[in-house]
């Protein structure tokens, strides 16, 4: 039954293909994104402009002031983006210290103050390995405290939590999703780098699916 929902939209390809799966769902959706002193701020740049050409609601919550207090992260600090696959140790450097559980909480006050039901959010199987905050556990944690921390009861809906980017990506393309209006580098660059290993993973799940990625890189 189509509901008003928020959606944590960074203006990558998760989040843009959970959007419109709510949108297609029949869902009213706010969306909500949240600069957090990220390198890879063209992302926000994206988000805001599908939002615009789909008329979709949409607020852009600056917290970069977070930073004082949360360090240490390469996609906000004065840290090499590290190259290769998520797998790899060295990504570890890429976490934000308890961002989603942040952001999550920002986007339930949200949904609780337009009487929003639902917060769907990104989360997929390629997260687990490197993000504590992306793995089901969390997500069943958070969804428990957000049923009691409220009047209002808010949902935490993470559709492709137990499946791949490539799958996100074989969802996207049923829908006839242009995926050049979405932005994954971890580096603020003009091009993607097509290194990091959010370069990395995008790749593979457009090699996995036939399909050729409609952004540029680097090299």
């Amino acid at each position: 039954m189509p509901q008003k929902v928020v959606v944590i939209y960074s203006g990558g390809m998760d989040s843009f293909t959970v959007l419109n799966k709510a949108l297609n769902e029949g869902h009213e959706v706010y969306a909500l994104s949240f600069d957090y002193g990220q390198k890879h701020v063209k992302e926000l740049e994206c988000a805001a402009t599908v939002c615009e050409e789909n008329k979709i609601n949409h607020k852009v919550i600056d917290i970069s002031a977070i930073n004082q207090i949360i360090a240490g992260s390469a996609l906000t600090d004065e840290i090499d983006v590290p190259e290769g696959h998520y797998e790899e140790e060295s990504m570890k450097t890429t976490i934000v210290p308890n961002r989603n559980m942040i952001l999550l909480s920002l986007a339930v006050g949200y949904a609780v103050s337009i009487k929003a039901s639902k917060v769907f959010y990104g989360a997929h199987s390629g997260d687990h390995a490197i993000y504590p905050d992306c793995r089901p556990e969390f997500v069943k944690k958070m969804n428990d405290v957000c049923k009691i921390a409220n009047y209002e009861e808010i949902e935490i809906v993470s559709p492709y939590l137990n499946v791949s980017k490539i799958d996100i990506l074989t969802d996207g393309i049923k829908m006839n999703l242009d995926y050049s209006k979405t932005w994954t580098c971890y580096n603020g660059r003009e091009k993607a780098c097509g290194k990091c290993g959010a370069c990395q993973e995008r790749l593979e799940a457009f090699k996995l699916n036939n399909a050729k990625d409609p952004i540029q890189y680097e090299s």
